[in-house]
Order: C-alpha cells, then sequence, then structure tokens
C-alpha cells in the first residue's frame, strides 16, 4: 500500500519536528507555566476545548492531577458559557485554559469572553497560531510547527498535547518528569516511522466492520481522540470506552467483525489485559498498543511496541497517537475515501 501524497499523511508523519519544535518553544515561554500552571492563587485549573481539543483537554488535565496533585478538570467549551455554574463550582478561583489548534474556535473564545471580567476566573491558552483570536484575548503558549492544512487534526494535537504535558512537568517541580518528556521527544521520530510501517500492513491483511477504542486514566481522551480520527476519515462505526466500563453492557456490540484496540497502561495492565482477552473470546480481533509485549500479551492478534516501559503512561500517550492516526489514514484509503477532505467538516467550526 502506497501513501497517496496527502496532506493528511505528511502531517502524521512529521510530527516528531513538531514536537520537537515545541519543546524548544517552550523553554521560551517559562514565564508562562510560572504565571499560571505553578501560580498556588488557583483552586481548580479547568482545561477547555471542542472536538479533538476537548479530548486532549481530557489528557492534560489528567496528567496534571498526577503530577501535580492540584485539583483540573476538563470540559467542552460550549458548558462555560452555556450552563458555567452546573460544570463549575462557584466561589472558586479558577483557571481556565482554552485548547483549540486554530485558536478561532467559536466555542472556545466564547467560553473564555464570557468568564473575562469575573473577579475569580482567570484566563489562558494553547494554539498553534500566534496571530489567532485565542492568542489575542489570552496569553498562550504556541506549537509553531502544529499548523495544519488538513481538516483533522493529527501532529497539532500531538504536539500541543505534548507541549501542555512538557510545561505540567517544568510546573511539579520534578525533574525527573521533564527528562520523561525529553525521552518521549527523543523516541518520537522512530516510533512515527514504525507505525507507519506496522499499520499499513495491518489494515492491508484486516478488514472490520466495527471498531472499539479502549484507555483508561490519561489514555481514556486519547482513545476519544483516535475514534473520533477514524470516524471523521473514514465513516467508519467507531465507539470508545474507558476500558473496564466497556463490559458493562457495551461489550454486547462485540462479533467477529469487531477490531478492539487497547492503549494499554502499565499501572493498570493486568486488569486491562483481561478485558482484551475476554473481547479476543467474544470473536473480535485484538491490537494492543503497549510499551512492551510480554507473555501477557500473546494472546493478541496484533501489539505494536512502543518502548519507554520506564516512563510514566503519562509521559508516554503521546507516543500512542501515530499508530491510530496512522490506522484512519490507511483505513480511509483502502476505502478509497479522500481523508484530507471528510464529509460536513471544516477545520474551524464557528457558530
Amino acid at each position: 500500500m502506497t501513501p497517496q501524497q496527502t496532506l493528511t499523511y505528511p502531517e502524521i508523519s512529521s510530527q516528531d519536528e513538531a514536537i520537537a519544535k515545541a519543546w524548544e518553544q517552550l523553554a521560551k515561554q517559562q514565564d508562562w507555566v510560572d504565571n499560571y500552571l505553578k501560580n498556588p492563587k488557583y483552586d481548580e485549573l479547568v482545561f477547555i476545548g471542542s472536538g479533538s481539543s476537548y479530548y486532549q483537554a481530557q489528557t492534560m488535565a489528567a496528567t496534571f492531577r498526577k503530577w501535580t496533585g492540584r485539583t483540573a478538570s476538563a470540559l467542552p467549551s460550549s458548558d462555560i458559557f452555556l450552563v458555567r455554574d452546573a460544570s463549575v463550582a462557584r466561589n472558586k478561583n479558577i483557571l481556565l485554559i482554552g485548547v483549540s489548534r486554530s485558536g478561532e474556535s467559536t466555542e472556545v473564545i466564547l467560553a473564555l469572553e464570557s468568564v473575562k471580567e469575573l473577579p475569580n476566573w482567570t484566563v489562558c491558552g494553547i494554539t498553534c497560531y500566534e496571530d489567532s483570536k485565542l492568542a489575542q484575548i489570552s496569553e498562550s503558549l504556541i506549537s509553531p510547527l502544529g499548523k495544519e492544512k488538513s481538516t483533522v487534526m493529527t501532529r497539532s494535537l500531538s504536539s500541543m498535547t505534548f507541549m501542555m504535558q512538557a510545561a505540567i512537568a517544568l510546573a511539579s517541580g520534578d525533574p525527573n518528569l521533564s527528562k520523561e518528556m525529553a525521552t518521549v521527544m527523543a523516541m518520537s521520530g522512530d516510533n512515527v516511522r514504525k507505525a507507519d510501517a506496522f499499520i499499513s500492513d495491518f489494515v492491508q491483511n484486516n478488514n472490520f466492520n466495527k471498531v472499539i477504542y479502549l484507555g483508561i486514566g490519561s489514555y481514556y481522551g486519547l482513545a476519544q481522540e483516535v475514534c473520533l480520527k477514524l470516524k471523521e476519515m473514514t465513516y467508519t462505526w467507531t465507539e470508545s470506552y474507558g476500558t473496564l466500563e466497556f463490559r458493562h453492557g457495551p461489550k454486547s456490540v462485540v462479533d467477529s467483525g469487531t477490531l478492539v484496540v487497547l492503549m494499554l497502561s502499565e499501572g493498570p495492565r493486568p486488569y486491562e489485559l483481561k478485558v482484551a482477552e475476554e473481547m479476543k473470546g467474544y470473536g473480535a480481533t485484538v491490537l494492543l498498543v503497549t510499551a512492551s509485549a510480554g507473555e501477557d500479551t500473546a494472546f493478541a492478534d496484533a501489539v505494536f511496541e512502543l518502548g519507554g516501559q520506564e516512563l510514566s503512561d503519562e509521559a508516554r500517550g503521546v507516543l500512542y497517537l501515530p499508530p491510530l492516526q496512522y490506522f484512519g489514514y490507511y483505513t480511509a484509503i483502502k476505502l478509497n475515501v479522500d481523508p484530507d477532505n471528510p464529509r460536513n467538516l471544516t477545520q474551524v467550526v464557528k457558530i
């Protein structure tokens, strides 16, 4: 299977460069980390986004909670300007962090503007466009090479997620976490190239009528994200769940045409593998994306090894994205669907 010279393929394939540039840019924005993430005056950090940006916001919030021990949450942007009091407790000092690739998403902008005059709210953001509306109304981290021409987010999401996690590592005060992020950056290029070859062969040799993505902790948001990638690029019936939650009813959809993709964590590994093995027993094909294979993964139909078993689950997160972004891309090519121009979608969603 030969990659078409699309927009999506080179953007997936260049995300290691975008990650490296985000690391370099973060060093220039240390004041942002000090002013916002390290600032003890905030009772809660609320990460907001829409679509893919909301899913990466979930990973950002989970990472912040784990690495700093402080309170953070993730919400759809619309919850802030439409149902704010049902979403965030009143009378707290809140740092609202807008997440948007373009920095022009109407819902993110409306959310930030809706609280800017409130005395207990502060706003900031992360985007890929330094001249965007988001960057104009809030001090923002900028992922310089996250800019994309395709509709579907790939390297923008990877680079922004990595950049925010690297910022959180700095805010935590634990130098080992920053070392972990540096290791992830160094691993990224080989991971992208290995994922390309592995997934190309996997897609060529398999057919599925439905796909289920599973993840837990900081991987739950990523599972939702890669689920969306396949849906956007291929119009395939696909869903995502917390790994153990899938057993509570949704597993009834599993049959011989189902692919179950588990983004395997190291902490909950034994429990997650029990779920995957159960789905294998119901006839599903099981693809594991994991730091390392072992005797406990031998039941799976395919295993993509990332490496980095010594890293925390949170730090390793962006390494899971390339193989599953490529899965969406190569499935689209196989189905003769244009992944660059998904039907009904635009790069920037405005109201």
